[in-house]
């Protein structure tokens, strides 16, 4: 599985932007896929994440009602939309491969894309 992740940049406060994140070979392998983020000296955390299948979606509670996840089956992709950022939503960010259990949990990704970098300037 290789995954390939753009739509990063420079923003200001209040924009929106969306993020892409192509997974070749992912869906036969996994269970879902997600994106996490990593700001400078913090831990790398759960952003979003999408099941196959029913297609349900779990967000975490600093972006819900901001950010939504999508998936587009024929090109093995999905989208983070991300409306009204904020500061606080710099950081690099990196979308991942499920092999199953938790979206919530970084273990249970077993791969994952290079990122790409969100700065959003208040």
């Amino acid at each position: 599985v290789q995954l390939q992740a753009s739509g990063g940049g420079l923003v200001q406060a209040g924009s929106d932007l969306t993020l892409s994140c192509t997974a070749s070979g992912a869906s036969s392998r996994s269970a879902g896929m997600g994106w996490f983020r990593q700001a400078p000296g913090k831990e790398r955390e759960f952003v979003a994440c999408i099941n196959w299948g029913a297609g349900a979606t779990f967000f975490a509670d600093s972006v819900k009602g901001r950010f939504t996840i999508s998936r587009d089956s024929s090109t093995d992709s999905i989208h983070l939309q991300m409306n009204n950022l904020q500061p606080s939503d710099t950081a690099v960010y990196y979308c991942a491969v499920r092999r199953g259990g938790s979206c919530f949990s970084r273990t249970n990704y077993s791969y994952w894309g290079q990122g790409t970098l969100v700065t959003v300037s208040s």
